[in-house]
């Protein structure tokens, strides 16, 4: 009897054992039909990724490093006696150079201190934008000004929004399209008591006003 027993014993725990194994195996073969091949637990595959970044590109989405941020010319120099103001605008903004830059009387009836306008360049004419820029003794001044500016404007609008400084709020801007002309854009907005405004090829215009250090 007890010979007996302990045979059925040994039996029933190498039976076991085989089981375990065999279970310990599929397991093993699992992970590595979901994580080696054909990896369908890895989530997006090659073939994907490539589908869905053509689905961006189809939609108009671009890569930041698809756009040039240096300028490939050299700005012109400002005049020797260059206000404040004036030696403000940078040199460069993204890939624009400064390469014009003369006082303006576009807004003289609005009675500013001083104006100016100015051209940034990519080094291709097509893509030039044209900025306006004047400075008045007091915000309320320089809001009027803003205002006259955005209600001559009859395109849709791109964007609208507050500036502010330090957490403040300092003025407020406002991008449109040309109401003739849908590729192109202007840009205007107001700083306390200076006022900008850009115009230009709409790709130009919205690269360039949201980096404008001003």
């Amino acid at each position: 009897m007890t010979t007996m027993s302990s045979t059925r014993v040994s039996s029933s725990h190498t039976k076991l054992t085989i089981v375990v194994a065999s279970a310990a195996l599929v397991v093993v073969l699992a992970v590595l039909s979901a994580f080696v091949w054909p990896g369908w637990a890895l989530g997006r595959s090659d073939s994907d990724q490539t589908v869905a970044t053509s689905a961006a590109s189809s939609s108009g989405g671009t890569s930041a490093s698809a756009e040039p941020t240096t300028p490939t010319i050299s700005p012109s120099a400002l005049p020797a006696d260059s206000t404040t103001l004036l030696k403000a605008m940078p040199e460069s903004v993204l890939n624009f150079a400064r390469t014009e830059a003369s006082p303006s009387a576009s807004w003289t009836s609005s009675s500013p201190l001083e104006e100016y306008t100015l051209t940034y360049s990519t080094g291709k004419e097509a893509q030039n934008v044209t900025m306006i820029v004047a400075q008045w003794t007091t915000s309320d001044s320089a809001k009027t000004q803003y205002d006259a500016l955005v209600s001559a404007q009859k395109g849709t609008d791109i964007a609208t929004g507050t500036i502010k400084v330090s957490g403040s709020a300092t003025g407020s801007y406002v991008v449109r399209e040309d109401a003739s002309d849908s590729q192109q854009a202007v840009a205007i907005w107001q700083n306390d008591t200076a006022v900008f405004q850009v115009s230009g090829p709409r790709s130009s215009v919205l690269r360039f006003y949201q980096k404008f250090p001003l």
